[in-house]
């Protein structure tokens, strides 16, 4: 009998770990694994993918953060359809799915840290060490949350590194420089610097903004288009306009697909104060998009050194600046790291292999019921 395995995530809105999950969820052997999704506070665009490939998907409809009510809705569910293991993804599904599974009498329990989470206080991380005790493993994609967790005193030595799967993305789009030009009233020898992020303070684009107005002093022919929306859309777009850059920088909002963008693209750039592994920058190194990156652990996964891309620190504007200069000055270099780097997420990124060590994870603790 195949076992159950229950995942629980906050949404399966267009994330990284949406992302992970979903393509996880689907790439699991069914002859071995029954597989349900919870998404505690709504749905999106990973729903349908879900369905399409047979995986039943329930929405808990969470509205606060302190939502007593839809916690006894996941319990109730949990009750309702038990599981031999539960799975959770991110901090709000860690906190309630985990005791939740408590109370229910689920023996199993993975909690999924997918980030360095610096916006914790000590007051989240006393859920979290609240929560440990029971927990059978955690799972993450890089070593960097590793250490960053047990110099927190969790996880200890249960932490489990199963890498994120690089997506085969879609077909090469001839025309995309130029229909990407024109859409944003550009000339053709437009140099585009992309970033695909959801607006937020951890994604430091005001430091990317500073670094177009910076460029702005040796070229006149450099614009940021910032693909992604988020609460912090408003207060970018005035920086921009305060800064005279705004002709420069382009908000072009949420896209369902970004390959287009990224292949009419000259260079990409995530300067973020932290990350787990970034899917955008996978889908950049996958299209051989020359990267400017910060130096944080979730970064140095998949640009390990300057020999596959550009690495400058967190909120140094000016090295910012300087390292997307070294990708205008020389191209044929740049072009050359963007190849290494995509050589290299081939062979380390596979996506079969994460399903694998999802597999493989699961089977090493369900044992222990036999």
């Amino acid at each position: 009998m195949a076992a159950k395995i229950t995942m629980i995530i906050p949404t399966l809105v267009q994330g990284g770990a949406e992302k992970q999950m979903s393509l996880l969820a689907a790439g699991l052997p069914k002859s071995e694994f029954d597989v349900r999704v919870i998404a505690l506070t709504s749905g999106g665009p990973w729903h349908d993918f879900l369905n399409k490939h047979g995986i039943p998907v329930t929405v808990i409809g969470k509205r606060f953060k302190f939502d007593p009510f839809s916690f006894w809705s996941l319990y109730r569910e949990l009750k309702r359809k038990p599981a031999d293991l539960v799975h959770t993804w991110i901090f709000a599904a860690n906190s309630y799915g985990r005791l939740a599974a408590k109370l229910a009498r689920i023996q199993y329990q993975v909690a999924g840290e997918r980030c360095v989470d610096l916006w914790k206080s000590e007051f989240h991380f006393m859920i979290d060490r609240y929560l440990d005790r029971w927990t059978t493993a955690f799972a993450t994609n890089s070593q960097g949350v590793v250490d960053f967790y047990q110099r927190h005193r969790i996880g200890r030595d249960r932490f489990h590194v199963i890498p994120n799967g690089s997506l085969p993305q879609g077909q090469v789009d001839p025309h995309a420089r130029q229909q990407w030009r024109q859409r944003l009233g550009l000339a053709t020898d437009a140099v585009i610097a992309t970033s695909l992020a959801r607006l937020w303070p951890q994604k430091r684009l005001k430091d990317l903004i500073w670094a177009i107005d910076l460029l702005n002093c040796k070229y006149d022919h450099v614009h940021l288009v910032i693909a992604g929306d988020g609460p912090e859309r408003q207060r970018l777009q005035q920086f921009a306009l305060e800064a005279k850059v705004d002709t420069r920088v382009h908000f072009v909002g949420h896209l369902t697909e970004t390959d287009s963008l990224l292949q009419a693209s000259d260079l990409f750039c995530l300067v973020s104060e932290y990350e787990g592994q970034s899917n955008s920058l996978m889908e950049a190194i996958h299209w051989r998009i020359p990267a400017v990156v910060t130096d944080i652990p979730g970064n140095r996964d998949l640009i390990p050194d300057g020999d596959h891309g550009y690495i400058c620190p967190i909120g140094d504007r000016i090295a910012i600046a300087k390292q997307m200069a070294a990708v205008l000055d020389d191209p044929v270099g740049a072009n050359a790291r963007a190849d290494r780097a995509s050589l290299r997420l081939q062979a380390v990124f596979d996506p079969q292999a994460m399903i694998d060590g999802y597999a493989s994870l699961y089977r090493s603790i369900l044992q222990q019921a036999n």
